[in-house]
């Protein structure tokens, strides 16, 4: 959500940052609905003045013995108790009309984030790491070695998911034991482990609703979602809070399952566990001071990156253009992972600054102290990884004459330095 004052203040500018990402902002609604609502609440400031200086010569009316005039007084009143009583529904009804056309707007991209129309013209910031050499795809390799079974899992609940056996499950363990411990044990975050399941205002106080609705699994009988990604839970943690100063900035890893419908992705990316209804992964979010922002939104990319480069695995940092970045960024980077089976580039993480957009629908704010008016964090986030696509390049890249290789960072929560053919399940 922007700023209301901007919103009111400086309409063109707003119209134009939002077209800079290839949107078409509401600013015309926002600004005949905001009318409508101004004009109302002046009528019930108005209104509640009058009543008040009413009812205060009402006693100086019997004082002065003209009861007639103080009984005409109150019946004034009365008529005005109820003109407020409309005023005030109507001023909640359109609070909450003009809250609806605020949710529409896209967060505004950075001044520094590079324009452009789609993803054609992202730009390459840094590669590292060498290319290994062309090999099989995942789905091929965990068929073979029987580490992943996916007939079974289409059986269990349709196309899209995944069974993970023997040491293919143990890897999948191994990856968010070892992201969650490089996080909090280099990098200074606190691990929680946040609930997965979560409320219409949880999902709303993030930017999932209502406009991504369609890509979310509701639970019917209850105002409850799956989380799409613990930035949803985490975030909305310290909803409706006012931290002191000095707790910034609060940096937070959760892992959780991820539930997404994936609406509208159908042929893209639907082999193996590269785009799957259930998947893991350890999210990254920051709360910090205003002013750190960028700084934070560079280390939150060089922390992501240290679980790749730990791995031995060849990535690059793309920065997304404007037309790329969808409703909710200010500025994005996404890291890459190269797969050598599908000879192509795999998006693992995408990190984020939200700048006071989700601050301002959660009600997340700071005081820099005991006297100051609160004032919004800026919330950023990030993947520290997603599971699949970092478990099908690691597969990919560490594969050969039948054999995957564990990269020795990770031997210690394996137990094991390689995988080979399995024992079948059954």
């Amino acid at each position: 959500m922007l700023d209301r004052k901007l919103l009111r203040e400086n309409p063109e500018f707003v119209r134009t940052q939002a077209a800079r990402k290839h949107i078409n902002a509401p600013v015309d609604e926002f600004l005949e609905t905001d009318a409508r609502y101004r004009a109302n609440k002046t009528e019930l400031d108005r209104a509640n003045a009058e009543s008040n200086q009413i009812a205060k010569s009402i006693g100086a009316l019997i004082g002065q013995g003209k009861k007639d005039e103080a009984e005409a007084a109150k019946a004034q009143t009365a008529e005005l108790k109820t003109r407020i009583k409309e005023l005030e529904e109507k001023d909640r009804f359109l609070d909450a009309e003009l809250r609806a056309v605020e949710l529409k707007f896209p967060n505004l991209p950075h001044e520094s984030a590079p324009d452009g129309r789609d993803e054609t013209e992202n730009v390459v910031r840094r590669e590292w790491g060498a290319k290994p050499e062309p090999t099989k795809p995942h789905w091929e390799i965990a068929t073979e070695l029987g580490i992943i079974d996916f007939d079974r899992a289409s059986k269990i609940s349709g196309s899209g998911f995944a069974v993970y056996v023997g040491q293919g499950a143990k890897l999948v363990r191994a990856l968010i034991s070892y992201m969650a411990d490089l996080q909090v044990r280099d990098n200074g975050y606190t691990e929680v482990y946040p609930p997965c399941m979560v409320s219409s205002q949880s999902l709303e106080g993030t930017g999932n609703l209502p406009k991504f609705a369609e890509d979310l699994y509701k639970c019917e009988n209850d105002d409850l979602w799956m989380a799409p990604t613990a930035e949803v839970p985490v975030t909305n943690l310290l909803r409706d809070e006012i931290l002191p100063l000095e707790a910034l900035p609060v940096k937070l890893a959760a892992y959780t399952p991820c539930f997404r419908r994936e609406a509208g992705s159908a042929g893209r990316e639907t082999r193996g566990i590269l785009r799957t209804h259930q998947f893991d992964k350890l999210e990254l979010v920051k709360f910090v001071e205003p002013s750190t922002s960028y700084q934070e939104l560079e280390s939150l990319v060089t922390d992501a990156e240290d679980v790749l480069q730990t791995l031995g695995l060849h990535y690059r940092v793309l920065e997304l253009c404007t037309g790329d970045m969808g409703d909710k960024p200010c500025k994005i980077y996404d890291l890459e992972v190269w797969s050598p089976g599908m000879e192509t580039y795999l998006e693992v993480s995408s990190c984020s600054n939200f700048e006071a957009f989700q601050a301002r629908r959660s009600a997340i704010r700071f005081r820099r102290d005991a006297k100051a008016s609160p004032e919004f964090v800026h919330i950023l986030n990030g993947s520290g990884l997603a599971v699949p696509r970092l478990l099908a390049a690691l597969v990919e890249s560490n594969y050969k004459d039948g054999v995957i290789a564990i990269p020795p960072a990770l031997r210690p929560y394996t137990g094991f330095e390689a995988i080979g053919k399995q024992k079948p399940l059954a």
